[in-house]
């Protein structure tokens, strides 16, 4: 018996409820690819680089397609290829001088396809060799490992600068460096080149920067004799290239939600949710643990009082995520610590909430975000906040764990700070190691009558938003009391309808692989 006591048939029933609600999300999905898909495919096959202006070879090349873009960039790219008899890095290089490849007449459907296989094995073997060097320096090290993972953030804006943040953190005990992409990228519609040193709020999430990073984090890993995984943001205008880019670098968690995009930055909903299958497809092919975004919910909604929506979202991001290939092991579904302090028993519907979403989603590592809403400078309180909630992760056998910083809301933590929440996190995941197992709830106590009133207001939730429809629920503010127009947003532009004819290599490999057809 679990120890909220939970009835699993209305468990059952979210999950139905959830697969009716993205069914015919998924239906429009598979009609449509974007500028983005397209980009991302043209980079899993070798289109990389910049030309004088800085413009990227995947937006230039599907740039010149315009609306040809419903038959799919890739066959143009590989055509090219097999016509000039040139490698990826030459055919770049000459795109970037002024080639357009989308003038050149098509060469043999059988040499075509030929090609593509060849560079597509090519992409595939990378990626599997990074799973397979992943997975045997995790299971070297597993000894050094904290549970939950420790996770904290950098964000310097120069990527060497981050470089000393990130291997401090390390030292101090991080498992999970994540790098905060810069403020305002999820709304750039191509990827920066190269390294960068000048940033916002964060650093540019470019392929050299996850490169850079990845051997930064190697080197400190073999100093420290543990694997250290690091997180970049898989959102936003560019989510599937993104995607691909960690893949082939080696990143190991993304943060990939299939709405926040759609919420909090105002990205078209048929734009979002089209990404998101491919940039998920991309991201479990590569055993990359995505990270959704509930959390975000209880910076606009009040965490008491519209609980049911973030486990809604979890249900919901859980269905796409199997639409996309993605096991459970691999979401690290949100959810946060946002409750008022001043709320009385506060901290037992926290646990209630904590305990529900180990209950529901067994095998998904989750990942629990601090408090923040309600940090107001006070550093000794704040610091107290972060204490009770590293204890509720622990005793919920929550996966990934955001550390709180006791100066957060007053500026970008400093080494000391991030040094400070780690002593804190261990000291409690220590005293209470085994506390999860040695504990009961009451018999329809505070906590358990608190899981059941939510996941019985989840499941009416649900059945109004399967009613109404996905679209028309985002529309009418019914997630996050935030409303976006269908046909609003940026990128909506960007969506296309595919044609008979559509070609992608890429992934129709991906289908395949991860018995999606």
């Amino acid at each position: 018996m679990t120890k909220l006591n939970l009835d699993n048939n209305k468990i059952v029933k979210a999950r139905e409820l959830s697969k009716e609600i993205t069914k015919p999300v998924h239906d429009y999905i598979n009609k449509h690819t974007t500028v983005a898909i397209e980009r991302a495919t043209l980079r899993t096959l070798g289109a990389d680089g910049v030309n004088k202006d800085e413009i990227p070879v995947p937006n230039i090349i599907v740039d010149a397609l315009a609306d040809k873009i419903k038959h799919g960039a890739a066959k143009h790219y590989i055509n090219a290829l097999v016509r000039k008899n040139l490698n990826p890095q030459q055919l770049n290089s000459k795109i970037a001088d002024g080639l357009d490849i989308t003038t050149l007449n098509f060469t043999d459907k059988d040499l075509i396809d030929k090609k593509a296989r060849e560079l597509v094995e090519a992409f595939a073997s990378r990626v599997k060799e990074n799973v397979c060097f992943r997975n045997k320096k995790i299971d070297q090290y597993k000894d050094k490992e904290n549970s939950p993972l420790l996770y904290l953030i950098v964000a310097t804006g120069n990527i060497y600068e981050d470089i000393k943040q990130a291997q401090a953190a390390a030292r101090q005990g991080a498992d999970i460096i994540a790098v905060i992409r810069t403020t305002g990228q999820s709304l750039l519609d191509f990827v920066p080149y190269g390294a960068t040193t000048e940033g916002f709020g964060g650093t540019y999430a470019t392929q050299e920067n996850f490169r850079i990073m990845r051997k930064a984090l190697d080197d400190v890993g073999d100093e420290i004799g543990k694997y250290i995984r690091l997180v970049n943001y898989c959102s936003g205008l560019c989510m599937p290239e993104i995607a691909a880019m960690g893949a082939i670098e080696r990143l190991d968690m993304m943060l990939n939600d299939s709405m926040y995009g759609i919420l909090f930055r105002d990205i078209n909903m048929y734009r979002t949710f089209v990404d998101q299958k491919f940039s998920r497809m991309i991201n479990a092919f590569a055993d990359i643990t995505i990270n959704s975004g509930e959390d975000n919910y209880l910076t606009t909604s009040d965490a008491y009082e519209k609980a049911f929506t973030v486990t809604a979202s979890q249900f919901i991001n859980e269905q796409f995520a199997f639409d996309s290939g993605l096991p459970p092991r691999l979401m690290g579904l949100g959810h946060a610590f946002e409750m008022n302090p001043e709320k009385e028993n506060g901290f037992l519907y926290e646990m209630a909430q904590a305990q529900m979403a180990r209950e529901i989603f067994p095998e998904a590592p989750l990942k629990y975000m601090p408090p923040t809403k309600y940090m107001t400078g006070d550093i000794f309180k704040g610091y107290i906040m972060n204490a009770m909630f590293n204890f509720v992760a622990k005793a919920t056998n929550q996966g990934i764990l955001l550390l709180g910083m006791l100066t957060e809301a007053i500026h970008t933590p400093f080494m000391q700070d991030r040094f400070l929440a780690v002593e804190n996190a261990r000291y409690i995941l220590n005293t209470t190691k085994d506390f999860a197992n040695d504990i009961e709830f009451k018999k329809n106590g505070i906590m358990q009558t608190r899981a059941k009133d939510v996941l019985n207001q989840t499941i009416e939730f649900l059945e109004e938003v399967n009613h109404i429809g996905l679209f028309d629920a985002i529309e009418q503010k019914m997630f996050a009391e935030v409303s976006r127009p269908k046909n609003g947003g940026k990128g909506f532009g960007g969506v296309f309808e595919k044609s008979e004819e559509y070609y992608n290599p890429v992934y129709e490999y991906l289908e395949r692989t991860l018995n999606l057809k």
